[in-house]
């Protein structure tokens, strides 16, 4: 049956824009088919999403599964005979996506380009400001210890101010994804398609061997071959998400001993904690570890070849923010043992604006791909693809 196609012109601008720029390029020889190594046999990408780009279908591509699956691994860019950059134009889909998929949806625009940078920085740095002003009118603006020390929380009380704001921010930027996923998910099936459900498992033990093959053991970066280079990627990302596995633990557990210590003091966790301390060392390892997979993944995006991959605001805006908090907390640390007040607590104020970045707004930057990805992975493993 015939069916009439209206392109959506507006929407390739935006595409080429966002880092698909050579998509216009190809001239559908399907060579990135046929040279990715995870695209599946029964439904190959990157061709056919080439195709919807350059046609301007936005809906194909907004309900397409397959976006999601590919590890920008640059194989398909290595091979194109036209240099069109298939997994750039992947990427750049997926980076528009991000940014109506959850409201408010004017922070998908900031994260869109640089131009949003003032209004993200802005608002948590106006914020965490306005707190240290008002503590400053009871303790000062650099307060020390009736001992002489310099203890963070005398300005940034974890108590009422810390703790309950970032508890707060965290499980809003967690409901946020869970309903940017569930849109996700119901845009992933067909209209007037029953899908065959694989019954042999329930969806939580897909998710099980998704969450251990992918983001575990970082199994499927090895699929996608084994330079120099995509060992790197590898490396770059298990060191950053097991630093980030580790600061987690550390900071739940001094909250648990914080809070829970009220009630049974002999477990209670005083902050700042001796660098002898084994939490304060297990701190200082995530921290190291988190500098380590920082430094591997910023060489090589710099090294990287523009004919072949090219960088996005997206991918710098998420490097950036996670050096920015690995620097600031570092340093902060690092005055104050010197114990030098004045840049300890700036470092500290700056800290805790980038860290409240990273996780307010997760739902439209390039870490939300992670858990975007996730459900992405689980939905075909649960219709039978594997």
């Amino acid at each position: 049956m015939a069916q009439s196609i209206k392109p959506d012109m507006e929407f390739v601008r935006e595409l080429q824009a966002a880092g698909g720029e050579s998509l216009k390029k190809c001239f559908q020889c399907a060579t990135c088919s046929v040279a990715c190594p995870v695209s599946p046999a029964n439904n190959p990408y990157p061709r056919k999403e080439m195709v919807w780009a350059s046609w301007g279908l936005k809906d194909k591509l907004e309900k397409d599964v397959d976006l999601w699956l590919c590890h920008n691994c640059g194989n398909c860019a290595d091979l194109c005979p036209r240099g069109a950059r298939p997994a750039d134009m992947m990427g750049a889909a997926r980076n528009m996506i991000y940014k109506n998929l959850t409201q408010p949806s004017i922070i998908g625009k900031w994260m869109s380009s640089a131009k949003g940078l003032p209004f993200l920085f802005g608002i948590p740095a106006l914020f965490w400001l306005f707190i240290w002003w008002i503590r400053s009118f009871s303790n000062g603006w650099c307060p020390r210890t009736e001992d002489g020390r310099i203890v963070f929380g005398n300005i940034f009380v974890g108590d009422y101010i810390i703790d309950p704001l970032f508890m707060l921010t965290f499980f809003g930027a967690c409901f946020i994804l869970y309903r940017g996923v569930m849109k996700l998910w119901a845009g992933f099936k067909p209209e007037g398609q029953v899908l065959m459900v694989d019954k042999t498992k329930p969806w939580y033990m897909h998710l099980v061997d998704v969450v251990w093959e992918e983001i575990i053991t970082h199994k499927k970066f090895s699929d996608c071959g084994a330079d120099k280079e995509k060992s790197s990627r590898k490396n770059g990302h298990m060191l950053l998400f097991y630093s980030f596995v580790i600061l987690a633990i550390v900071t739940a557990v001094v909250a648990g001993g914080h809070w829970v210590g009220k009630l049974v003091p002999v477990i209670k966790i005083e902050t700042p904690m001796p660098l002898l301390f084994p939490v304060k060392i297990l701190a200082n390892i995530g921290a190291l570890m988190l500098l380590g997979g920082l430094s591997v993944l910023t060489v090589r995006r710099i090294k990287l070849n523009p004919k072949y991959q090219a960088s996005s605001f997206q991918d710098w805006y998420l490097l950036g923010i996670i050096w920015c908090v690995a620097l600031t907390g570092i340093l902060a640390q690092c005055f104050r043992l010197v114990d030098v007040a004045p840049p300890a607590f700036f470092l500290y104020y700056l800290h805790l604006v980038f860290v409240w970045m990273l996780f307010a707004y997760l739902p439209w930057s390039k870490l939300g791909h992670l858990v975007y990805r996730t459900a992405a992975l689980v939905y075909v493993r649960m219709y039978g693809r594997g």
